[in-house]
Order: C-alpha cells, then sequence, then structure tokens
C-alpha cells in the first residue's frame, strides 16, 4: 500500500504515477493550425448511417438548413461492411446512389470525419472535424489546418449515433487477437483485409454470424462459439447459412482460457452445464489468431444523456435505450431531439431506414414551423425494399450469462476477467468494490475507475452494472447508470482555443490617443488587457527623473492623463437608482440630475469588491467608472444579480469603456486649458467639484466630469472614440502657454498616494472593509440593504486586530519601502517573527520632498505616531512610522479650487 517507510513516498507517487500512465504536459508551442466556426441549421443529423441518411434526405426535402455529420470518413454507417440488400441494389451500390442524391441539395451540408462531442443547453452542440489527421505526416504539416472545431445552434436534433458492440467477459480477454465481431467484418468487408487465417467467432446473439460468413467467404477457417443452447439456436436463419457454408458450432460452450501472451495461438473451449454458470465435459483447444467477440450491442445513448434525456433498460436487448420523452419535459424544451435507428434499440435495416424517414420529416417540419417559415410537403424519399443477409440475426437477447466461467473461480486464480480494457479493471475488481461496500453505482465506478477512462465507458458500463446487479441480486435498472459526461471522445485543447492564440487570445487594447503616445515616446506598461503609457521620458532622461518632473508639473501648473481605459458602463431604466443603492454601500437615490459620487463596492464577505465615480445623467440614466483591471468583472457583477436575483427589474447595463476616449486634465492651470476650447462655465462656484456637464470642447460634443484622482482641480473630458485623438490634440495645443505636460500611469500613482486615495486591488487584498480603510463615511448602514450588508455587520469586521490602512513614513526620508514588505514591531535575531502588516503603497513624492508609503497594519488606525520594523529581502531593516494616509493638502483646498 506504499504506507510505509513515509521518507519513501516520493519515490512511490513517482512510481504510481507512472505505472498510470499519466503523461505530462507539453511546454513547446503546438505547430499545428485549428479554428472555429459557427453554424447555425434547422435539423441537425448526427450519425450517417442508414437511420441519419434516410433522416437527412426527408429533412432536406423539407427546405430547411440541414447538416449531417459523421465521425468516419465515409457516410453509410453499417452499410459500409454489411451484406444488405436495399431495392435490388447491393450495400455499397444503394449508398453511392443516396448520396448522389442527397448531392442535389443545396440547403444539405455533409461533414464526415467529424464527430459530435457535446450536446449543451439549448440544441448547442460542438463537433470536432479532423481535417488533415488523416493524411501522411508531410502533407498533414504542409495542410493549412489541423482540425475544426464547429460551434453549432440547431432547432431541432436528430440523434442517429447507431450502437456499439459489447464484449464478453471471458478469461484471459486481454489478449492481443481478442477483437470485436463487428471490426473483424469491417476489416474484412471495407478494408479487404483478413485478421488471421484461423478466427473463432464467440458470441450470445445471431449478430456475429454475419461476420464468421463473411471470414469464411474471405478463405478463413472459422469456429463459432455460442453459449446458447441448441434449443435455444433452433430454427435460426443465421444457424443455417452457417451451416450451408459447413461452419462448426460449438454450442452451449464457452472460451475458458487463451493460450499465447504476445499473440493468440488457440483458445481453451468447454462445455457449459444447463446453468450456465459450470463447466462440462473435457476442454478442447482451438488453434486460431483472432478471437470476433459478441456479447450484444449498446445504443450510443451518450449526446441524449448528455441533453439531460431519460434513459430506461431494455429487457430485449440487455441494454439501456432513450426515454420517450414526455410533453411537458423541461428537457424536451431545452434540447428538442428525437433519435433514429440503433441508438434506439432498433437493429433491423428496414426499421431504421423507416425511423430515420420519420424522424427527419418530423424534425424540419417542426422547426421550420417554429421559425415560421414554410415547408415542403412533397418529395419524400421512400422507404427502400431492405433485406439483410441471412446471416446477419436481429441482436435479441434473452436469459444471458455475464460472466463466462473458466476452470477456476472467477477472480480466484491466474486468468483474469477483464470488462474495461481501457483502464484494466477486472470482473475481480467488481466483486471486491462489492465486498467493501461500493455498491452505489457513482461509488462502484470511482473504487474502480470503471468507465472513467477517455472511451467513456463505451464497451465496460452495461458489463459492469450487470455484474454488481448479479451481487447485489438486483436488476440492472435498479443499480442504475453512470451519467454520460461531454465530451463524447476527446477533444484537443488546440482545437478548443481555435485561432484565438497569441494576440488573438491575449489581446492588445489600445487607446484611441495610441499613436501619439507612441510619437511622444511612452514607455507602457499592460494594466489589464490595455496598453497604458507608464511615463514618457524626454532625452536622457531615467523612469524615475520623468516621474518627477511629471509630479512637479502637475502640481504646479498643469498635467493631462489618457483615462480612456477606466472602465465606463451606461446604467438605464426606472430601476437604475435603485440598482445602485443596492451596489454601493452609500446612498443613491437623492443624487442630483448632473451630479458625481464617489462609492464602493463589497462582495457577499462584505470586502471591498471595486470603487469608482458613478454619475446621474438623467432621472433614469447613470454613467458608472470602475477601476481599468475590474470593468468586467463589475460588468459581469451586475449581470449576475440583475439575472439571477433581480430579474424583475427595469434596468440596463451596457459596457461603454471604448465607446469612449477620456483625457483628464490636473492642476491649477487645468481650467485656463478647458476654457479656452469650450463656453461652458468652469468655474467652481458655477461648476463645482464632482459635477458633469455636456458641453462642447474644440467642436466636438463632449461630457465634462469634474471629477479628481490627484488632488488637483481636475477635469475628464469624455468624446466619442472616434474624436480622441482630435480633442487630445486640441488640448496639447491649448496647453502649451501653460507647459501642459503629459503624464502616465506611474505619475498618476504617486499623484494619488499624496492624497490617500485607495486603488482597489492593490491597497486592497479582499480582507479589507470600508472601516479598515478609514473611510466609514462612504457607509450608510441606514440603508435597509445592499450587497455585503450582512457580511459587513458582523462582529469580525469590527474587531480590533484587523489590518488597516495607515501611512507610513520612513525615518530616512530618500528610502524608498518596497511594495510588500513585511512590517514588524520587534526585529528578532532569526526568524520566525510576527508579522503586524505589509506595505501596499510605496513612492518618492517630489511634492512631499520625501518617500511615503500606505500600509495595511494590525490596528493601524489607532496606532499613529508608532514605529515599526519593515525586514528586506536582503535582510536590512528600515525603520518608519506610523501616520496619517494624506500626506498632501489635507485639507482639500486645491481639488476644489480654493488655492
Amino acid at each position: 500500500t506504499f504506507m510505509w517507510p513515509a521518507s519513501l513516498w516520493m519515490t512511490y507517487e513517482k512510481m504510481i504515477r507512472r505505472a498510470a500512465g499519466l503523461g505530462k504536459s507539453p511546454t513547446e508551442k503546438d505547430p499545428d493550425k485549428y479554428e472555429q466556426v459557427y453554424d447555425h441549421c434547422d435539423v441537425l443529423i448526427v450519425g450517417a448511417g442508414p437511420a441519419g441518411l434516410s433522416a437527412a434526405h426527408a429533412a432536406a426535402a423539407c427546405g430547411g438548413r440541414v447538416m449531417l455529420i459523421d465521425e468516419q470518413s465515409r457516410a453509410g454507417g453499417s452499410l459500409l461492411s454489411s451484406g444488405a440488400n436495399l431495392d435490388g441494389l447491393d450495400g455499397a451500390e444503394w449508398l453511392t446512389q443516396k448520396l448522389k442524391a442527397l448531392s442535389a441539395f443545396d440547403n444539405l451540408q455533409i461533414i464526415p470525419r467529424c464527430t459530435v462531442a457535446a450536446y449543451l443547453d439549448y440544441n448547442y452542440l460542438t463537433a470536432l472535424e479532423r481535417v488533415s489527421d488523416h493524411l501522411p505526416l508531410a502533407e498533414q504539416k504542409a495542410a493549412p489546418l489541423r482540425q475544426r472545431f464547429h460551434k453549432i445552434r440547431a432547432r431541432r436534433v436528430v440523434l442517429a449515433t447507431g450502437s456499439i458492440e459489447r464484449p464478453l467477459l471471458f478469461a484471459d480477454n486481454d489478449r492481443p487477437g481478442v477483437m470485436l465481431a463487428n471490426a473483424v467484418r469491417t476489416y474484412i468487408n471495407r478494408y479487404a483485409v483478413l485478421p488471421a487465417r484461423q478466427i473463432v467467432v464467440f458470441t450470445n446473439n445471431d449478430s456475429a454470424y454475419a461476420t464468421a460468413v463473411d471470414a469464411d467467404k474471405a478463405g478463413a477457417e472459422v469456429t463459432i462459439v455460442d453459449l446458447r443452447s441448441a434449443q435455444m439456436l433452433q430454427g435460426r436463419d443465421c444457424v443455417q447459412a452457417v451451416k450451408e457454408r459447413n461452419i462448426n458450432i460449438l454450442m452451449q460452450s464457452a472460451i475458458v482460457g487463451v493460450v499465447g501472451k504476445q499473440a493468440i495461438r488457440q483458445v481453451r473451449v468447454s462445455g457449459l452445464d444447463d446453468s450456465f454458470g459450470e463447466l462440462r465435459g473435457a476442454i478442447q483447444e482451438l488453434s486460431c489468431q483472432v478471437v470476433a467477440v459478441s456479447g450484444g450491442w449498446n445504443p450510443t445513448v451518450h449526446l441524449h444523456s448528455q441533453a439531460r434525456g431519460k434513459l430506461e433498460f431494455s429487457d430485449r436487448i440487455k441494454s439501456f435505450v432513450p426515454a420517450e420523452v414526455a410533453l411537458g419535459d423541461d428537457s424536451a424544451a431545452m434540447n428538442p431531439h428525437s433519435f433514429a435507428g440503433a441508438c434506439r434499440g432498433r437493429f433491423d435495416l428496414a426499421d431504421c431506414l423507416a425511423d430515420g424517414i420519420s424522424a427527419g420529416y418530423k424534425a424540419a417540419t417542426d422547426a421550420m414551423s417554429e421559425a415560421g417559415e414554410k415547408f415542403v410537403q412533397a418529395s419524400l424519399p421512400e422507404t427502400p425494399l431492405a433485406t439483410m443477409a441471412a446471416a446477419e440475426g436481429i441482436c435479441e437477447l434473452g436469459d444471458t450469462i455475464w460472466i463466462v466461467p473458466t476452470e477456476h473461480e472467477v477472480g480466484r486464480g491466474p486468468r483474469k476477467h477483464f470488462h474495461d480494457l481501457q483502464n484494466d479493471v477486472t470482473v475481480a475488481d467488481i466483486q471486491l468494490a462489492a465486498r467493501e461496500g461500493y455498491q452505489s453505482v457513482e461509488h462502484l465506478k470511482r473504487y474502480t475507475t470503471t468507465g472513467m477512462g477517455t472511451d467513456q465507458g463505451k464497451t465496460s458500463n452495461v458489463n459492469a452494472l450487470a455484474i454488481m446487479a448479479e451481487l447485489r441480486n438486483a436488476t440492472i435498472p435498479e443499480v442504475g447508470f453512470t451519467t454520460f459526461r461531454p465530451p463524447y471522445t476527446p477533444v484537443t485543447f488546440g482545437a478548443i482555443a481555435g485561432q484565438y492564440t497569441e494576440e488573438l487570445f491575449l489581446q492588445k487594447r489600445m487607446t484611441p490617443m495610441h499613436q501619439l503616445h507612441v510619437e511622444n515616446s511612452a514607455v507602457f506598461e499592460d494594466v489589464g488587457d490595455w496598453k497604458r503609457p507608464w511615463y514618457f521620458p524626454q532625452q536622457g532622461e531615467s523612469m524615475h527623473d520623468a516621474v518627477q518632473r511629471e509630479c512637479k508639473a502637475v502640481r504646479t501648473s498643469v498635467g493631462m492623463v489618457d483615462a480612456s481605459t477606466l472602465g465606463k458602463i451606461d446604467i438605464q431604466g426606472e430601476d437604475s437608482a435603485w440598482l445602485l443603492e443596492m451596489i454601493y454601500t452609500n446612498g443613491w437615490q437623492k443624487l442630483g440630475v448632473g451630479k458625481c459620487r464617489y462609492g464602493l463596492m463589497l462582495n457577499e464577505h462584505g470586502m471591498v469588491f471595486d470603487d469608482g465615480v458613478s454619475t446621474r445623467l438623467a432621472e433614469n440614466h447613470f454613467h458608472m467608472t470602475t477601476t481599468t483591471g475590474g470593468a468586467a468583472r463589475v460588468m459581469a457583477w451586475l449581470e449576475e444579480w440583475l439575472q439571477t436575483e433581480w430579474p424583475e427589474k427595469n434596468v440596463y447595463c451596457t459596457s461603454v469603456t471604448e465607446q469612449w476616449a477620456v483625457a483628464a486634465l490636473n492642476g491649477p492651470n487645468a481650467i485656463k486649458v478647458l476654457a479656452s476650447l469650450t463656453d461652458a462655465p468652469l468655474d467652481p462656484e458655477s461648476f463645482p467639484h464632482m459635477s458633469c456637464c455636456e458641453a462642447t470642447v474644440a467642436g466636438v460634443p463632449a461630457r465634462i466630469f469634474r471629477i479628481s484622482f490627484t488632488g488637483e482641480m481636475s477635469f475628464e473630458i469624455n468624446v466619442a472614440a472616434r474624436h480622441g485623438q482630435y480633442i487630445w490634440k486640441a488640448l496639447l495645443e491649448a496647453g502649451e502657454p501653460h507647459d501642459l505636460c503629459v503624464y502616465g500611469t506611474e505619475t498618476m500613482h504617486v499623484l494619488r498616494a499624496e492624497k490617500g486615495f485607495i486603488i482597489a486591488g492593490q491597497d486592497t487584498d479582499g480582507t479589507v472593509t470600508p472601516l479598515d480603510l478609514g473611510m466609514a463615511w462612504v457607509v450608510n448602514n441606514k440603508k435597509p440593504d445592499f450587497l455585503g450588508k450582512r457580511s459587513f455587520l458582523r462582529s469580525d469586521t469590527a474587531r480590533g486586530g484587523r489590518r488597516q490602512l495607515v501611512g507610513l513614513l520612513t525615518d530616512d526620508p530618500k528610502v524608498v519601502l518596497p511594495e510588500g514588505a513585511h512590517l514588524v514591531s520587534e526585529v528578532l535575531d532569526s526568524p520566525p517573527m510576527k508579522t503586524e502588516g505589509h506595505v501596499t503603497s510605496s513612492y518618492l513624492s517630489p511634492n512631499v520632498g520625501r518617500s511615503i508609503a500606505l500600509a495595511l497594519v494590525d490596528n493601524g488606525l489607532s496606532r499613529k505616531g508608532e514605529s515599526v520594523q519593515a525586514c528586506l529581502m536582503d535582510g536590512s531593516v528600515v525603520a518608519a512610522k506610523i501616520t496619517d494616509t494624506v500626506f498632501y493638502d489635507p485639507s482639500g483646498d486645491r481639488m476644489h479650487g480654493k488655492s
């Protein structure tokens, strides 16, 4: 059990993982190309076998848009390897004519080598088309595309997915050369390959007899071992067909072992007693190289199950089939689909063809009626007169045995019965699970890993359920079944990503003024997905020099920053003010038209989530701004609540971040620059701080906001994005007499830190409340409710010892603390030391004349004046004093234009 000694566990773990065959993800770039496409159709038909082809013909004849998808390289399904006769033609000839007839329909698209992998809500299906995987390696490399990922929305879906042959559980059934009977038949009839000269067909149903006949015709020496008794086989056409070819049948017999490890040389065969549970008579050895096995057929119900369809057990075929959809069933309303042919347990060829025509016609007429479109009611295909070869018996099972006995008790000897060949799960594993108490189907699956391979138990699930049913003395339906989940077959990550890689995956978002910043020698930084100017160095300047110059220019005259990246959400509707009351912690109902207000958002835990300024443009119209990085998150937050909790509210939120270009003027001369371009009154009395007006700036319609993130008199000029470069140039020209300085995000950070303004996500970390920020003024506890209020009012948010935002001034004014540095009260000779907080923002301020910092410190608001020590990565220690967060213009006179 690898439990001892514990010191060797790392070695054990590597051994286990290596034995489990778990691979490593490659680190190099995928050389192949992929693409995604979006498809829409009236009817999607999955599976191009006899039923699917008939359904496609009927649906296309009605005039709707039809898609027919099949995972094989060629349409036809079972007709490609069977001896069927349709209207006097053999299967291959009839198929050629049918495909020719279908090609005449302009409204029908047939996609081969394409597997529908997922059936999701509202008839949304995904499919993987293998465009060049089948080509020789040299042609694959030259091909423009490896795979195509289809995202399909269909009004109606017809599942004609066929069925999958089920193996028998006999001793040594994992040997090379043990094959499904229909696979052997496909090799012979479709690919003209005879897998072996001596073949033993082992079966419990009629369908495998066709494999015996075809193998005999191809020149193989064939013996049939049938679990059923002579009485059960009496009078069957398939038995007569093989006897006419002198094929030997060993009735009421079983393979009890295989001779040969690298390849089969012989099989050991014994008769069975009347209970079919014990061996009877002498064991004989038959020479062979291939064992063709058939234990029945499992309808392929995976997509129906993914679509939330129900299953029912068919005692006739001993497997699950789709349950008929009841009227009013929610899953039927969400995913309207039908099924045809073998996937619903119909194996007779004539039935499959008729089933397909009926399903295709109904799906098309229902889809087109729902869309209000006319459909053609004539020219439907007639059901062909279809007959199967005499040996092609119908797969119906009476009483059957699920575990074939061997020469020793199952699970107690050297011969193993594998039921899940992909995960190497044996019958003995299921027996052990039952003894250990893992009898629930979900527990069985996880205890044994049966059905958990990439094949999703396509050949193993029913056998596993039958074994557990026997052990529990219950029926298979009583044991139940596990849920089939997407994908139906594995899908490459490359196909899921499609063409959205590299720059199409992580796009570089640029403001309308980006090119002007490039021409002005800007150094850029990534903020979210945006490219924002970080600083604007002049000839020979370092970043430090540029930032110090920009900071001084804003405080002494005027500076301009590109604020286009701020998140902007347009909120309209009669419940808009109510929404802001719920989203923000402060009051919004009484905010006047043309007025702005700062607000904090909390998450469900009562912690600061984002912040921003919102403006009332009209009675039921607001303009919300968010942080640059939080724009998408806030938009999703609003939509989540409106769609899931408050759908009755009349509110409409629209992201308008990229519709507006924003130039923010800051500084004592900002009013002079803007006044030269607009007739709007800008004096503090007519246009006070936190106001908004619509005006014309340089001849362009604009919204002007009196909002400040620097503590200076500020104007944010919002214009349509197409006017961004024009207004930027106009402001630059108007600012020349005042030495207007264009500055970047680093200067913006220094300026806001001088005023103690927070940045959500930098000075907050998901554990900080408004109280911890010293911002109790922004919370209106008298409001009936707001998001996060219940959690915010917990006793824990008011307890002592919480980390709170404070200012820090180092004893040495030239030392700039690194952001993230840990703070302690007492420095010990060696760790561990109790951390009392950390630095969140830190800069050298030319306007304060020294270094400044913000930090989250335990009980920080009550510790102003105390000293703390910052322990740095190089081992040095820096002393600092806890102060207020505002370092510059604490009265706020500059922001209001009073100084």
